[in-house]
């Protein structure tokens, strides 16, 4: 009976990833589809208005080669890069811890409840003001800027993933003796990873929007302080080329980590 009941538990996961491939090119087809009738009416209009202030596909696709070319655009992307890796991991890794200690600490989660909702409803012109101003001008500044706006975010959704926790689960680890390392891994994470993915996602798509600013506000490289420069000029053929670029790059994280990530992590739920 053994082998009967191993030979047909790997016949669901085959199937599984056989149908997935039908669904994930019909995805594609309808985005691809859709992109091009976006790109094809905005032609449209660009002929229509003949206005240098809304240009054409073609108009930003050069401007787009041009600044790939001469390394422009590498060099700025890179810069905004490397802010968003290093704030987005920063605020993950405090976000959760804090949003982890007030999920399990009733206490806790009570005294500070207030100062999350006062940290979530700042505005994030505020804070990369007031770092600037304590700071300068500095990197330091600017990553901390963009952590303190994201970390409540994290802590809010991490907190709801910890008072989720099954306490059955736990219960059941404590009497089959787990210990604390093995109820960590195969208790506690694969319930906490949604939370964690969610709080990812979201994370990147608020993370860089908020470097672009910090970065046209006090930095001299990024996309931010390309796009500023761009509007002192009312360039808007670059505006347009450099916020499209970063756009697809982030898209490309986005379905190639991002979303196989979450999908694996919610894998084990029903």
């Amino acid at each position: 009976m053994a082998p009967v009941s191993t030979q047909n538990s790997s016949l669901p996961r085959v199937a599984n990833v056989t149908s997935a491939w039908p669904k994930t090119l019909e995805r594609l087809g309808w985005a691809l589809g859709s992109l091009i009738v976006f790109v094809v009416m905005w032609h449209l209009l660009a002929q229509l208005f003949q206005n240098k202030y809304f240009p054409s596909p073609a108009v930003i696709f050069e401007v787009f080669l041009r600044e790939a070319t001469n390394g422009d655009l590498w060099l700025h992307i890179g810069a905004t890069l490397l802010r968003v890796a290093v704030a987005f991991f920063v605020s993950m890794f405090i976000g959760s811890a804090i949003g982890l200690a007030l999920g399990r600490y009733r206490t806790a989660d009570k005294f500070f409840d207030t100062w999350l909702i006062l940290f979530l409803n700042l505005p994030a012109l505020v804070t990369i003001t007031l770092c600037y101003i304590w700071f300068g001008l500095t990197e330091a500044a600017a990553i901390t800027a963009v952590a303190l706006n994201k970390i409540p975010n994290v802590a809010v959704t991490m907190r709801e993933g910890a008072r989720s926790l099954s306490r059955d689960l736990a219960e059941m680890a404590t009497v089959y003796k787990f210990g604390s390392w093995k109820t960590l891994c195969h208790v506690t994470i694969p319930q906490l990873a949604p939370f964690f993915a969610g709080a990812a996602r979201s994370g990147l798509a608020l993370v860089w929007k908020i470097v672009l600013v910090v970065e046209a506000f006090g930095r001299s490289s990024g996309v931010g302080y390309r796009l500023n420069i761009a509007f002192q000029e009312f360039d808007v053929g670059t505006i347009l080329a450099y916020a499209f670029g970063f756009i697809i790059i982030v898209q490309i994280i986005e379905f190639t980590i991002l979303q196989p990530l979450q999908t694996r992590v919610n894998a084990w739920r029903r």
